[in-house]
């Protein structure tokens, strides 16, 4: 029998709406990295602030994040995403007119505990709304979040160039995410709350099990890996001959890889139990990059770019496999909370470890070295997380 008119015209709303949600998860995190030497003059601002400034998204994630379940249940999830998206606006306007840098860095960690909190929700109401679709909605919303990445990437220097500045390059994310808001004032209207149990599940319960644990390294590793890749490899196209233009298309071709490797990627996931022959298709061509680079960063440059892309999409992959590995909203919004949260975490170390060892070396084959040691043990924990299991069952048998 069809769905009826008014219910097919809700799952119209809640997929657009997640699709726009979906677009500002990353421009807070991102946007400022093409226009950071302009921010750190513009506001005066110390290297080490700068410093402090490219590592606020992943201390974000790991600390915003581990309270977005609770929240959840607290509030009500579709409220909370309405709160989130509007914490995200006020935070990019607001910083886009300060003039100082330690208000530029507090406005900064709030546009970015709104992203983190709407970011862990996201496989949460995948599984509420669409439990049978789980493998077409989350292709829908990792594409929307690499346009979101992508674009931010691409256009904030060419807007601020344009338009008067990098505050103008920053502030136009705000209009975006405000305007992304609209249709969740009509899902926060009728909202329905993750937490009806009288208990939920707890991040610790998560952490105790196998699968929680695996899944959270294999994402902090593979976080890593992204904030690495976006946050230096431009200055390694620089240090290899090519203008800071050059440099940054070649990192936005890295995120534009993306796009439509999301589209597939989560429905080949979720049309198999067991996801390694995905993981392994996926993830091959890490070293491929790696070595490349090494080899002919320069002459070779646009497919060592998306050899790198292709492998930096197991995170559409992780994010698919957090709700195939639970069987209900609330476990997924745990998993997804632990996961989430301790991965950054460990991400947190990712471009400091890299910079560290640029400094030390004076050159990019020990950086990039240590990048392809590290897919290694994240190649491992994949192939474990990859196999068919769900987080409910281990914390039963617990």
């Amino acid at each position: 029998m069809p769905p009826r008119p008014d219910r097919r015209s809700g799952r119209r709303l809640i997929l657009l709406a997640l699709v726009v949600l979906a677009v500002n998860l990353r421009p807070a995190a991102v946007s400022v990295g093409p226009v950071l030497a302009e921010v750190t003059t513009g506001l005066s601002m110390s290297h080490t602030l700068a410093g402090v400034l490219t590592s606020l998204p992943v201390v974000a994630f790991a600390g915003f994040g581990a309270a977005a379940p609770w929240s959840a249940r607290r509030l009500g999830l579709h409220r909370t995403i309405l709160v989130a998206l509007l914490v995200v606006t006020l935070g990019l306007a607001g910083r886009s007119w300060v003039s100082g840098p330690y208000e530029f860095l507090a406005l900064t960690m709030l546009a970015l505990a709104g992203m983190a909190t709407a970011n862990v929700l996201l496989p949460s109401l995948v599984k509420l709304h669409f439990p049978e679709r789980i493998g077409t909605v989350t292709a829908l919303y990792t594409t929307a979040l690499a346009i979101g990445l992508t674009c931010s990437l691409l256009l904030t220097v060419p807007i601020a160039e344009s338009f008067g500045g990098w505050r103008v390059g920053l502030g136009v994310w705000a209009l975006v995410a405000l305007a992304s808001a609209v249709p969740w004032l009509a899902l926060a209207a009728h909202d329905r709350r993750v937490g009806r149990r009288p208990t939920g599940i707890a991040l610790a319960a998560v952490a105790r099990t196998r699968l929680g644990l695996a899944m959270a390294v294999f994402f902090g590793l593979q976080s890593l890996q992204a904030y690495s890749i976006f946050g230096w490899f431009a200055q390694l196209w620089r240090d290899n001959g090519f203008t800071p233009t050059q440099a940054g298309a070649l990192v936005g071709i890295v995120a534009a890889v993306s796009i439509p490797l999301s589209l597939w990627i989560p429905g080949a996931a979720a049309r198999r139990s067991d996801q390694r022959g995905v993981l392994l298709a996926v993830m091959s061509t890490y070293p491929m990059g790696y070595v490349g680079l090494m080899l002919a960063p320069h002459s070779l440059a646009v497919i060592w770019a998306v050899l790198v892309g292709i492998g930096a999409c197991t995170f559409p992959l992780i994010l698919s496999m957090i709700a195939l590995r639970s069987r209900t909203p609330e476990g997924t919004a745990a998993l997804s909370g632990f996961t989430q949260s301790a991965g950054y975490l460990l991400a947190a170390a990712g471009p400091f470890a890299v910079g560290a060892t640029y400094d030390v070396s004076g050159g990019w084959t020990l950086p990039l070295g240590l990048l392809l040691a590290l897919t290694v043990p994240q190649l491992l924990l994949g192939l474990y997380v990859a196999r068919p299991g769900h987080i409910e069952d281990q914390l039963a048998h617990r």
